[in-house]
């Protein structure tokens, strides 16, 4: 016969167990999707709300009647986000999603036809674009990060995600290069990590391992984050620089550049160096690798007209 005392031990385990169940699922998705999802779903509420309709659980009308009211104000992908926010609501919540509804799946059917759905992301900084921009930056603290960054973002096809992420003991050097250890990224939610081998660069000016060495000696650390913010007095922080920074970087240097840096943003290093890749006659399986992309699909999304007119049957015709 099980003793009370067994019993209560026992249900406190199990409380225990449902706790860190709990807290398993509540990571099951990064930040920032929980975060969009979010912001998602109280715009879906706020909208039913100003319209007299329910949110939770709303019906397929409701639900398709909101699509049609973004499609002036939103993209395709933003209201496709937003259709995953309402079914993931629904789901948590244990009602039936609404966003399988036959009306529902009209509608979105229709905007993707009337809209289309290509995706239209900012310019790859090519590599002469990354030399320009790495010439134009200063000899200050601020100039060898900056220098640093865009380097290695482009030599590493990293998202700036993966970038500010790295610590001093993610970067080893060897006489090929540097080995840098993401441990965690987009597509590898679960940590399994990759080491992305950056090689020294032809150019002394535009060497990605010398401009990750230099930062280091001339910023002074030997621990924590790689990258870190410096205010306009030059003083450095010991905090890790946010990954909206990369994109004000690559801005800022695109303008000294006398590039258009309403065009360029973060991605625009790594999509620039697939882009380059392909137009240097780079094989896909070798871009892949540097990238970390796992479908060639998404991948050539990234090459952006580089590889176009290589290998083009309209060139070998006789025209």
């Amino acid at each position: 016969m099980t003793s009370l005392a067994t019993t209560i031990t026992n249900d406190l385990a199990l409380d225990d167990l449902i706790d860190q169940a709990r807290d398993y699922a509540s990571r099951a998705k990064s930040a920032n999707t929980i975060r969009a999802y979010k912001a998602d779903w109280s715009h879906f509420v706020g909208w039913c709300g100003d319209h007299g309709r329910d949110a939770l659980p709303a019906d397929g009308e409701t639900v398709a009647v909101y699509l049609v009211s973004l499609t002036k104000t939103h993209k395709p992908s933003t209201i496709q986000r937003r259709i995953s926010a309402i079914s993931q609501a629904h789901q948590t919540a244990g009602y039936e999603t609404p966003t399988r509804h036959a009306a529902v799946k009209a509608v979105w059917s229709g905007i993707r036809r009337t809209h289309g759905t290509a995706q239209t992301g900012k310019a790859p900084a090519l590599t002469d674009d990354v030399r320009l921009m790495v010439a134009a930056l200063g000899s200050d603290l601020a100039g060898v990060r900056d220098r640093a960054l865009l380097l290695l973002g482009f030599a590493g096809a990293f998202r700036r995600s993966e970038l500010v992420a790295l610590d001093l003991a993610d970067v080893s050097f060897t006489p090929q290069g540097l080995v840098a250890t993401i441990r965690r990224s987009k597509t590898d939610q679960e940590g399994e990590g990759r080491q992305v081998g950056i090689p020294r660069g032809q150019h002394a000016a535009t060497c990605p391992v010398r401009a990750v060495q230099s930062w280091m000696t001339t910023a002074g650390i030997a621990t924590g984050p790689l990258f870190r913010p410096i205010d306009r007095h030059g003083h450095m922080a010991d905090r890790r620089l946010s990954d909206r920074a990369v994109a004000l970087v690559v801005k800022r240097a695109a303008a000294a550049a006398g590039l258009d840096p309403s065009v360029m943003a973060g991605h625009s290093l790594r999509a620039g160096l697939a882009t380059s890749a392909a137009a240097a006659g780079v094989g896909e399986r070798s871009i892949m690798n540097q990238t970390g992309h796992r479908s060639t699909v998404v991948m050539r999304r990234y090459i952006r007209g580089g590889s176009i007119f290589r290998d083009n049957a309209a060139g070998q015709v006789g025209l």
